[in-house]
């Protein structure tokens, strides 16, 4: 059985938008499927003891940023480190990924393209206009998706991914589960694309 990345996310995370073109390229090398996950982060942070990022302390608001500004820089891959429109409504956004990937679309570029507008753009990614023009960019028709799926049923999937994600062991995003094998932050690519290239995914216990 071929296996498969499992890519659990938030739209609002600077670090999935941070990983999301390398996990791209992971996984073309490796001819590897990826299942696009978004999830509820605040609910993965109620159930797991994650703490809000407004009610972390000074001193690890600070680092966050310095980090932030630390990746970017190494990536080459611009970051806006305190956009206008965050924390934002991701709703919309995320069902939009999820429809495409229920349509059978480029999800994963089309969750680039959205973090894209967020952390590189200093759009409103809960602003429909934003996600449809967005959406065009890896050429996908927004309007089409919103006539083939209910927000209802979106919603399900949106909250069925986030329960997946905590029986997976999810506590953060983003987080690639391969073969069973956890791997939590953009910074543990590297450790996830040495797993496809050993092919040894058994997951360390």
């Amino acid at each position: 059985m071929q296996s498969v990345i499992e890519y659990f996310f938030a739209l609002n995370s600077p670090w999935s938008y941070l990983g999301n073109a390398r996990l791209t390229a992971i996984a073309a090398r490796h001819a590897v499927p990826v299942a696009v996950r978004p999830i509820k982060l605040g609910a993965i942070f109620a159930e797991t003891g994650g703490v809000p990022l407004a009610k972390r302390s000074a001193e690890r608001q600070a680092y966050r940023l310095l980090e932030l500004q630390r990746w970017s820089r190494y990536l080459d891959l611009p970051l806006i480190l305190e956009p206008n429109y965050f924390p934002v409504d991701e709703t919309a956004a995320a069902h939009l990924v999820i429809a495409a990937e229920s349509a059978g679309f480029d999800a994963l570029g089309l969750a680039r393209a959205i973090g894209a507008a967020l952390w590189n753009r200093n759009q409103n990614i809960a602003d429909w206009a934003v996600l449809d023009e967005t959406a065009l960019e890896v050429g996908i028709d927004a309007e089409d998706l919103r006539r083939r799926f209910s927000s209802e049923e979106l919603g399900e999937m949106h909250d069925a991914n986030t329960c997946a994600g905590l029986a997976k062991g999810i506590f953060g995003a983003p987080s690639y589960v391969l073969d069973g094998e956890l791997f939590w932050g953009q910074d543990r690519l590297e450790f996830l694309e040495r797993a496809l290239a050993d092919g040894n995914n058994a997951p360390i216990r």
